[in-house]
């Protein structure tokens, strides 16, 4: 009895014992896919910031570059409005409805630089939610800089547009009274 009580005492205990490996082989699996799983999302992880941080830098490119081209619709608007000026005391009407217009359409061209700025603004800001890295909090606070300058050349480029444009029809209302 005792041969038959050992032999069964083995057998339960072999089948523990592959029951035990079988499980190990099965932990040892998922965990080899655990581990895959996690290098796709690491690289995947590591994709996605590079391409947060190129997002960034050309967002933060953008809303300085709006910034200038702003800027610089704003001194052309400013030279037309001068323009403007001077063609109406020499009653050169033509010239100074061109220079009107010319100043007009700088005008225009600063507003959408602004709206570059914006845009690139909210890109790097977008990039900022996704990736708190500091590099990218300071591109998103320099493209928000950018595009408060841009504002701010388009609202003086409007008001310069408005002074030609005044300056324009004052000439015309000078020549219509003389005649």
């Amino acid at each position: 009895m005792s041969n038959t009580y050992t032999d069964q005492t083995k057998r339960v205990m072999q089948d523990d014992i592959e029951k035990i490996y079988s499980k190990i082989t099965t932990l040892e699996t998922e965990i080899g896919n655990l581990r895959q799983g996690y290098m796709v999302v690491s690289k995947r992880y590591a994709e996605a910031i590079g391409s947060l941080k190129s997002l960034t830098a050309s967002a933060l490119e953008a809303a300085k570059r709006a910034a200038i081209a702003a800027e610089k619709a704003l001194l052309a608007a400013k030279s037309s409005a001068t323009a403007a000026k001077l063609a109406a005391s020499e009653s050169v009407i033509d010239a100074t409805e061109a220079a009107a217009d010319a100043a007009a359409a700088s005008a225009e061209a600063a507003i959408e630089a602004a709206a570059a700025a914006s845009a690139a603004a909210s890109a790097a800001a977008a990039a900022v939610a996704h990736q708190a890295e500091e590099s990218s909090i300071r591109a998103s606070a320099e493209a928000a800089e950018a595009t408060k300058r841009a504002a701010d050349a388009a609202a003086e480029a409007v008001r310069m547009s408005n002074l030609a444009s005044e300056s324009a029809r004052d000439a015309r209302r000078n020549t219509t009274n003389i005649q």
